[in-house]
């Protein structure tokens, strides 16, 4: 199979690309060429999606059988995409978000549920909101069949977004890790190599479907998951459980200062409660969560500390130690 990846350096498109020339695929990438190198047996085109002529180069004597889209995030540009793209594709995978849904977290949702509303050519706006809008751009405007990815929270090896990766950092430090809320809160994970895999079998197939892919309800807690961390650093860390009231209490942002953690609220009452059904009737593997926390450490630790990233731009993940130990010693006492 032929297969542009629009992306394909970082974390999710490089688990895409990784697994496309594991599958034997022929493989362009389109990316800028800023973030991180390609990788080894990729065709290469460094341009600007945002920029009509380099949309116009990339397809200028080139074809494929599919084009997995993993960093569209301004509906405009995808539109542009799409309609340059057309005719030059058979079919179109857009990886959009669970956040795309408007009803998330508040509510249980699944592939049938409302998109926040925001048109395929918008500009500006918030980043879940701009993500309804690219998959409308895709379905509008590709001439050729759509999917549509709706993920939820995704680890795993070359996690750039720093969440896992601050975990298991903190952890092997070692000594008393504050541990967000109850142990037993459960959680949905999901490896980006197995979203790969997925989109990939059902790009072959040329679905023209939309399924919500997270992790199995019931196969991950919060307390197992850092447990988990604890086994592979081999850390003496000892896991201190504080309620969610003194964390708020003490200005703890949810979601970065502790990844991952969510009080809980009817504000996120369904955050961990989206079923994948229909992804897991069309092939969807989920991988045990302790292999993708080794994994992801094993990969972690070629990397120096000082050097690690635990976040982007916009948002970095990670309690300062002042206020871990300011908020421990509360709890004590």
């Amino acid at each position: 199979m032929r297969v542009l990846v629009i992306g394909g350096s970082m974390f999710l498109g490089r688990a895409v690309v990784e697994e496309a020339l594991r599958r034997g695929d022929e493989v362009t990438t389109f990316n800028r060429g800023r973030s991180r190198p390609d990788l080894p047996g990729v065709e290469a085109v460094h341009g600007d999606r945002g920029v009509p002529a380099d949309l116009r180069r990339l397809v200028r004597g080139r074809e494929w059988d599919t084009v997995i889209d993993v960093c569209g995030f301004i509906p405009k540009n995808v539109r542009e995409t799409a309609r340059t793209l057309s005719g030059h594709a058979g079919h179109y995978t857009f990886i959009s978000t669970i956040r795309a849904l408007s009803d998330w977290p508040e509510k249980e949702v699944d592939e049938s549920s409302a998109l926040h509303a925001c048109p395929p050519d918008a500009e500006d706006g918030e980043y879940e909101v701009l993500k309804a809008g690219c998959e409308r751009a895709v379905e509008q405007f590709f001439d050729g069949g759509a999917l549509i990815i709706q993920p939820g929270v995704i680890i795993g090896p070359h996690e750039h977004v720093g969440r896992l990766p601050w975990w298991l950092t903190r952890i092997a430090r070692g000594g008393r890790v504050l541990a967000p809320g109850d142990p037993h809160r459960e959680m949905q994970l999901i490896d980006a190599r197995d979203i790969a895999a997925f989109v990939l079998a059902r790009a072959a197939r040329r679905s023209a479907k939309r399924f919500v892919t997270c992790g199995t309800r019931g196969s991950v807690t919060f307390g197992s998951w850092l447990a988990a961390c604890v086994a592979v650093t081999g850390s003496d860390a000892e896991l201190v459980w504080v309620d969610d009231h003194v964390l708020l209490k003490n200005g703890v942002r949810q979601l970065y200062e502790l990844p991952l953690w969510l009080a809980d609220t009817p504000a996120s009452a369904a955050a961990w409660r989206t079923s994948p059904a229909k992804a897991l009737a069309a092939g969807l593997v989920c991988r045990p969560i302790e292999q993708t926390v080794r994994d992801t450490w094993e990969w972690l630790r070629e990397i120096p500390e000082d050097e690690r990233s635990f976040g982007t731009e916009q948002v970095q993940h990670g309690i300062a130690p002042d206020k871990e130990t300011l908020i421990l010693t509360a709890w004590n006492s």
